[in-house]
């Protein structure tokens, strides 16, 4: 987990808590990192003052003036006992839609990581991540980390969700990129480290049921069993690097789809942690999340870290200097 060294933490006010603080200091402190607190008023400027100007007595102006010291007064509190711990930190008011300004200050700023929380479901069966969340976690070029309210400060089981492909140099790299980030910060939180690995023989269904092969079963399953050797040689060599203990790390090779199989196991195996890839391909922009990746985030109910391949491009433009609106709340 040393890699991040500015890390944007989203202080929104439906999602933010003390576990996506906790991580930030933890990180900060752990990686010699800075910190950027961000909000994000959802308004252009002059939208409120618009809005406000039709009520009889109230002064547009002067409210959306105290509109702005609320949330700026607000981000120096959160920052106030972060600046304590001798943590580089600064703060700053976006305005505008949520999501694009946050990817667009992390292009501004380079920032390597990005931290928010995930705000409470209002109804059991509803998806833990919302449309803010999912649009981070499709646009955003830098990791971002969702994180959940627990009262727990430490994770007691991380799932690592990977496809190895050692002809595939791009999705190898991610592969070794997940399980860096899965197995540093086991290691660091002494947590349990599942690695789970869903596979299939390609077209095996149409090969079974078709009235005009002439493979048989016994034959078919060989194959099966020719691709489930192929696919366990390739997690072993993906694991080689990673020297854990064999009671702290658990590999699951699953044979089935992983959409449906990895939010299954995250479920039994009470994963407070999924670290994974949301990119399919790269090259081709705004082809930005997987299919199979956005069904697994769509079911589990912990935090994710999710990470994209190296050359992955967002379709967010970055804002140009004349329309930016950056509101630096200045240090005491």
């Amino acid at each position: 987990m040393k890699r991040f060294k500015n890390i944007l933490v989203v202080a929104d006010q439906d999602g933010f808590h003390d576990a996506v603080m906790g991580r930030a200091i933890w990180l900060a402190k752990s990686n010699a990192a800075r910190l950027t607190l961000v909000d994000v008023m959802p308004a252009s400027p002059g939208d409120l003052s618009s809005v406000l100007a039709g009520i009889p007595g109230v002064s547009a102006g002067e409210v959306e003036h105290e509109v702005l010291d609320f949330h700026r007064s607000r981000l120096e509190r959160i920052a106030a006992p972060v600046r304590a711990e001798g943590i580089e930190t600064r703060q700053i008011l976006l305005r505008g839609v949520p999501f694009l300004e946050v990817i667009r200050q992390v292009l501004d700023a380079d920032h390597d990581l990005v931290l928010k929380g995930v705000p409470a479901r209002r109804r059991t069966r509803t998806p833990m991540f919302g449309s803010i969340d999912m649009h981070l976690l499709r646009k955003c070029p830098c990791p971002v980390w969702l994180i959940k309210r627990t009262r727990r400060r430490k994770y007691a089981r991380v799932l690592a969700a990977v496809d190895p492909n050692p002809k595939d140099p791009q999705k190898d790299d991610l592969n070794r990129l997940i399980m860096d980030l899965a197995s540093s910060l086991s290691a660091v939180d002494g947590s349990e480290l599942h690695v789970v690995h869903a596979w299939g023989l390609e077209g095996e269904a149409t090969i079974r049921d078709s009235a005009f092969t002439k493979i048989t079963e016994s034959q078919v399953d060989a194959l099966v069993e020719q691709e489930r050797y192929r696919r366990s040689w390739q997690l072993s060599r993906l694991l080689e690097g990673y020297l854990i203990e064999d009671r702290a790390r658990q590999v699951h090779l699953l044979k089935g789809e992983a959409r449906k199989l990895i939010p299954e196991l995250a479920q039994k195996e009470r994963v407070e942690l999924v670290v994974m890839g949301t990119v399919a391909r790269t090259g081709i922009r705004g082809l930005i999340i997987g299919n199979t990746a956005e069904a697994i985030l769509d079911q589990v109910d912990c935090s994710v870290l999710a990470v994209k391949p190296a050359d992955f491009e967002t379709p967010v433009q970055p804002v140009q200097p004349s329309a930016a609106e950056r509101l630096t709340v200045p240090p005491p």
